[in-house]
């Protein structure tokens, strides 16, 4: 197809006015819009700072808290219904939606904690938090809300819960029109700009360890805390210059084939169709899914969603992680209480949140890169990545359940580091459940009920249930070491199972996808071919 282009204005004024549209309308703007939104979706990692303060509010014991906590779990990790609504409505919907959710959910117990309201029902609050957490597709970094939310309120415990209903969900908000579907075609330096994202959120990552560590030896101010919040923020917005480079390179790209076509008009002007592959689809034949749901393809082939139900390798890995999913979501949902009762100051609190959301953050880093290379030098299976992470996690509760001193900070950067190594959006819940309500919590009570009892007291209706010693948790913690041991066990039916396989070239497939990939990036890169100003727009939106 022929098109015809025209030159753009030659004031500056017009070109400053393209080159803010190409900015705000460009992919890399999406990107890092799409980061923001994530940025501040760390509100069920923060259950912990204002657990306490609900339990006493409230008058709930260890069972019903951790029942709460649950519910949390399950929200956060099932995210059916936004998947089902994404299908068939544009992502501003999506968003707008969850971003309704989360200050629905986070303002009704915002209300409840501060008695505005009469007090709810337990079955409300399982709602309530519930609502909220399914808002949060992604809870990545509740070390940015925590350093925000002490510039903002302070060390109020019942404020955090108003700040994480309303700030990501203003993000959300202000970015409805930014995500969105869009048409690109492949760059050579995508990935560059890609490595540019991390070193930025790397260093971010280690500023806030630096702020870990000072805080822990002083006593900060809401002064200070405000100072080491306009830091983060201006880390948390660095990405911006990233964003600008990049698209001011492909909008000068884009004013180069203008002038080119304006200094040559008889050169054709190709239109590229971006939606076009370079490799014809195969026709492939509909087999019903229930016809062959209990034969497996080979490995890495594609499986059904029955197939992967009924094997036995997803049996193995629901087992695992399972078993170490349960117990890490245990320890985040019970670091208030935890922290109370083996004696940590409040303000060290935060400082675990913290420390688990950073090293959740550093462990996912390191588990992506750490398996590509084992993979790729030794042909060890991946699933020993699994295995290790359990066993790691292992002697973080060993450190809670034997009370080692300071051993809680450890703890949260080992829990943190193995966190989302283990996550499963099905495993989460059912470990959460099973651990968490039906051990940690009745234990914990029940050893709380016997302090009463030696002391001559009996607990009142509607009265909270508190627990103070290394006695409160250990028992449920040796029990969740002992179950982690166990799941660490089994997934190595899974290294043994996939051993064969990862000792060939399990990348063998998508070869074929990755050349025609580079082939289509060479062609675009080709000065024999200039695109028209419409079709240079449409590739860069």
């Amino acid at each position: 197809m022929v098109v015809v282009g025209t030159a753009p204005g030659s004031g500056s004024r017009a070109e400053m006015k393209s080159l803010s549209l190409q900015i705000i309308t460009g992919r890399w703007f999406m990107v890092f819009a799409s980061l923001l939104i994530m940025s501040a979706a760390g509100a069920t990692y923060m259950f912990g700072l204002y657990s306490n303060t609900v339990k006493s509010i409230l008058g709930y014991n260890q069972t019903t808290l951790n029942l709460l906590g649950f519910f949390k779990d399950l929200g956060a990790n099932v995210g059916i219904l936004s998947g089902l609504i994404n299908e068939i409505t544009p992502p501003w919907v999506v968003l707008s939606i969850g971003a309704a959710m989360n200050l629905l959910g986070y303002i009704m117990k915002w209300l409840a904690v501060s008695q505005k309201i009469a007090k709810p029902k337990v079955w409300q609050m399982y709602m309530y938090i519930c609502v909220g957490a399914n808002s949060q597709a992604f809870a990545n970094t509740g070390a940015l809300v925590t350093c925000l939310y002490h510039a903002f309120y302070g060390t109020d415990p019942k404020a955090v819960v108003l700040f994480i209903g309303w700030l990501p969900a203003a993000i959300s908000f202000a970015f409805l029109r930014t995500i969105r579907i869009m048409k690109v075609i492949r760059e050579e330096n995508e990935l560059k700009v890609f490595y540019n994202f991390l070193y930025i959120s790397l260093g971010l990552a280690g500023f806030l360890m630096v702020i870990i560590i000072v805080e822990k030896q002083l006593t900060f101010s809401q002064g200070e805390y405000g100072g080491s919040a306009a830091v983060v923020l201006l880390l948390l917005f660095l990405p911006l210059a990233v964003v600008v480079q990049e698209e001011f390179r492909l909008w000068k790209t884009k004013q180069q084939a203008l002038d080119a076509h304006s200094e040559h008009p008889q050169l054709k002007i190709m239109a590229e169709n971006s939606t076009e592959s370079t490799n014809s689809e195969k026709e492939v034949k509909e087999v019903s899914c229930f016809s062959n749901m209990f034969n497996s393809p080979e490995r890495g082939e594609d499986y059904t969603i029955l197939q992967a139900l009924f094997s036995i390798d997803m049996f193995v890995l629901f087992f695992a992680t399972t078993c170490g999913i349960g117990g890490t979501l245990t320890v985040l949902d019970n670091l208030g209480q935890i922290g109370t009762s083996l004696g940590y100051p409040n303000k060290s609190m935060s400082t675990f949140i913290s420390l688990v959301s950073i090293w959740n953050y550093l462990g996912r880093v390191t588990a992506g890169f750490g398996s590509e290379i084992v993979l790729d030098k030794y042909k060890y299976p991946r699933p020993l990545i699994l295995t290790l992470i359990l066993l790691l996690s292992c002697a973080g509760h060993l450190l809670i359940a034997f009370n080692i001193k300071d051993g809680l900070y450890i703890a949260s950067i080992i829990i943190g580091t193995t966190l989302r190594c283990t996550i499963s959006a099905v495993a989460s819940p059912v470990g959460s459940y099973l651990l968490n309500v039906l051990v940690a919590g009745p234990l914990y009570d029940k050893e709380a009920e016997k302090q009463m009892a030696a002391k001559g007291m009996k607990r009142k209706p509607g009265e909270d249930l508190n627990c103070i010693g290394g006695e409160c948790f250990k028992m449920a913690f040796i029990i969740i070491a002992a179950t982690t041991l166990l799941g660490c066990l089994v997934s190595l039916m899974l290294v043994v199972r996939t051993r064969k396989f990862y000792k060939g070239d399990i990348y063998k497939k998508f070869r074929g996808e990755a050349k025609a990939a580079e082939t289509e990036m060479a062609r675009a890169g080709n000065g024999d071919v200039i695109r028209s100003p419409e079709t240079m727009v449409n590739l860069q939106r």
